[in-house]
């Protein structure tokens, strides 16, 4: 099997894996009587699912704890159904889009303060999905950041270079 047909067959399981989480996603939003449409596509080495439409701000809660909550119920469901285990990443209402606009500058942001100040900073906490566009942003500045802490209380410290 040439690496050309093994990379068509993770898609493949991708896409799948997307199908099953919308059409879970779309039971829930039925059955709680929510108005949205659902996009599926695949990013990278996951699938991703966006529920878009009205006004979803309560499928995605205080800090995106609904959000994180449906996804790992999302996340079960595909595994249900697969046998395998799923990074597959549920967005509602634009929410991780934004919310990683708002990570990639913090993370700037913070490289710029802790370069010109030469002391390390540690950040509020974080879910791993925020720490991770935050080390990422911390990185593309050229300096070095580190998750520290117990989950649900793991936050990034940045260092200087």
């Amino acid at each position: 099997m040439s690496q050309t047909d093994t990379t068509e067959v993770d898609v493949q399981a991708l896409e799948q894996e997307g199908e099953i989480a919308a059409d879970y996603i779309e039971g829930l939003l039925d059955i709680g009587d929510y108005d949205g449409d659902i996009d599926m596509d695949v990013e990278g080495e996951r699938a991703m699912v966006a529920v878009v439409g009205a006004s979803l701000d309560e499928l995605v809660g205080k800090r995106g704890e609904v959000l994180e909550a449906l996804q790992e119920l999302t996340r079960l469901a595909v595994h249900r159904q697969t046998g395998n285990r799923t990074r597959l990443m549920l967005d509602i209402g634009g929410y991780r889009e934004r919310r990683r606009a708002e990570l990639t500058k913090l993370g700037t942001d913070v490289a710029d303060e802790v370069r010109q100040a030469g002391e390390s900073k540690p950040l509020a906490p974080m879910t791993p999905f925020e720490r991770k566009i935050v080390h990422d942003a911390v990185a593309a500045a050229g300096l070095r950041s580190e998750s520290e802490g117990e989950e649900p209380d793991r936050y990034v410290v940045v260092y200087p270079a």
